[in-house]
């Protein structure tokens, strides 16, 4: 067996006449075996018709299959958006010889279009037929908008003396922000998992990961992370070490997963990570880092690299968090840009230029108020980004 695999899960793509002529542009997922299920939506209070159906769909707990198209999001689409996401679900269900029940939905594309869900029907049993264990390359090409490569990731761990597996793919490229960044992704493992559990860990991996990356600050109407596991390798979660130990390899998984989308986002040339330590408390800190990396006078800085730290000091002193300018000092890199609120001078800009000219780099942002920290990773803003996003649909 390739090792890269999940046992008892097949995977695949296929061109279904939604995007362009060879494009891949519908996935589907599918456990051999019931699966128990975890999810985590969007909380735009504008939500696409999957989003809406699935919502009811994971109350059960279980699920067999995911199909997921790309090219359009089917969101504000009214009742017919519904009904398209229902007819999308059934023509899975139909073709794999499973209930409708069994199967989630997800979409992504342009807001505000009608679905041609008689072209998902008709490619629904070629769909089932590509279905295969090394199929999850194909399901991520298939989910692609403007990401400009596939992300895929995949994880092995033991539970006692057994192995078992975790696999992902996702995509995301823009309308990506916390809650819960803009963006799809479809996991599975092999271990048996406790269904209370699973939500847990998916959660708290969602919140270290997805919830802490932005490209432009827009939430998107669409985002979905599934997670579903069916106990296929024989490998349980009997302990809390073994609950603790797949934890932290979702968690590990989903961060790079985050981390790859930041780095293909629409235009960019940098990749930041934003620290703020020396809060009073993690909320402040998480306050201060959000404000500091979704500001655009911060970001173009970083596109143009211009160690213009007073943009930075500045968003932070709007964030809404209490603090003492007199306090702060201000890092790019190991280079020390700001001391007691005052900067450090032309040397100190010259070595914190030749940071931002590199394509990853920290900005580190110490309040000196508590001990309280906490990490966000952005990206610049490029000419690029307005380019991509100014004739998105045409």
């Amino acid at each position: 067996m390739n090792t890269e695999q999940c046992l008892g899960f097949k995977a695949a793509g296929v061109h279904a006449g939604l995007k362009k002529e060879g494009e891949l542009d519908l996935g589907l997922i599918y456990s051999e075996t019931p699966a128990v299920l975890a999810a985590v939506f969007t909380r735009n209070q504008v939500q696409a018709a999957p989003v809406v159906l699935d919502r009811q769909r994971v109350a059960s707990g279980r699920s067999r299959a995911v199909i997921v198209n790309s090219g359009n999001a089917n969101c504000c689409t009214g009742n017919r958006g519904l009904q398209d996401a229902e007819r999308m679900g059934a023509a899975a269900a139909g073709a794999l010889g499973i209930a409708e029940s069994d199967v989630l939905v997800a979409s992504t594309g342009v807001i505000g279009q009608p679905l041609p869900v008689e072209k998902i029907e008709a490619a629904a049993p070629v769909l089932v037929e590509h279905l295969a264990a090394d199929g999850f390359d194909h399901l991520a090409r298939a989910i692609m908008t403007t990401d400009t490569e596939p992300k895929q990731v995949f994880r092995a761990g033991r539970a006692g003396d057994r192995p078992y597996h975790i696999m992902a793919v996702a995509k995301g490229a823009g309308m990506i922000r916390p809650d819960m960044a803009t963006m799809l992704c479809f996991a599975c493992t092999d271990a048996e998992v406790p269904q209370a559990f699973l939500g847990q860990a998916l959660r708290r991996a969602v919140d270290a990961s997805f919830n802490r990356i932005s490209i432009d600050g827009d939430t998107s109407t669409n985002d979905t992370v599934i997670l579903m596991a069916n106990g296929q390798s024989g490998a349980r979660l009997a302990t809390a070490a073994d609950e603790e130990h797949f934890a932290a390899l979702l968690e590990d998984m989903l961060l790079e997963l985050a981390r790859w989308i930041v780095r293909d986002g629409e235009g960019v040339n940098k990749t930041v990570e934003i620290r703020v330590q020396g809060a009073r408390t993690p909320a402040e800190a998480l306050q201060v880092a959000d404000t500091i990396a979704h500001s655009p006078l911060v970001k173009t800085a970083f596109f143009g690299q211009d160690a213009n730290w007073g943009r930075i000091l500045a968003a932070a002193g709007r964030a809404g968090v209490a603090l003492d300018p007199d306090r702060l000092a201000l890092y790019f890199d190991d280079v020390q840009m700001v001391a007691a609120g005052v900067g450090c001078g032309p040397e100190a800009e010259a070595r914190a230029t030749a940071v931002l000219k590199r394509p990853t780099f920290a900005v580190t942002l110490d309040l000196n108020l508590g001990t309280a920290t906490a990490r966000l990773l952005t990206c610049d803003f490029s000419l690029d980004y307005v380019r991509i996003n100014a004739d998105y649909r045409t």
